[in-house]
């Protein structure tokens, strides 16, 4: 692929994430039944629902730039799911797989986040004020979700993880 203007660029990326959230829609279930957590289980299944809803709108967005929905395989987000199914895949105490689990999900989150800052900035560069506006949307739901977990992490799990250890 040539990259000789800001406009293929941002198409190159828009089709990267398209295939980002479908991975996402993909592993998002794995996890929520993995999870031993109540409070772990249901931001896992909302985040889920927001995942689903990301997706149509890059596809919404990929159709309108290139007329088609069609994405590119994301290696990127690739790698992440790979590294959470190790998680999927433990045996071991289930506080210490939920402490695991929410930093698989921190880290696809993150790397959305990185992802989706960047095409905000190339829409407005391109004057594309209603593809930044989305985006911004999405990275508010994706700092919530990220948000979420840490709390998650921080009140509950991470706690009972460190108790596991020493009984």
């Amino acid at each position: 692929m040539k990259l000789d203007d800001l406009t293929r660029l941002y198409v190159s990326n828009l089709k990267d994430m398209r295939d980002a959230e479908q991975q996402m829609t993909d592993a998002l279930p794995g996890l929520v039944e993995k999870a031993s957590s109540a409070e772990l289980k249901a931001a896992l299944k909302e985040h889920l629902t927001t995942t689903e809803s990301h997706l149509d709108t890059v596809e919404q967005l990929l159709e309108a730039a290139t007329g088609s929905k069609r994405g590119k395989k994301c290696k990127g987000m690739a790698g992440l799911v790979e590294e959470g199914k190790e998680v999927l895949e433990s045996e071991g105490d289930p506080d210490v797989i939920d402490a695991g689990l929410i930093v698989a999900a921190q880290k696809a989150e993150h790397y959305e986040m990185a992802a989706y800052g960047s095409l905000k900035a190339f829409a407005q560069m391109l004057g594309n004020r209603e593809a930044a506006k989305l985006f911004d949307e999405i990275l508010d739901e994706e700092r919530r979700a990220d948000r979420r977990l840490s709390e998650i992490a921080e009140s509950l799990i991470n706690a009972e993880a460190a108790a596991a250890g020493s009984h």
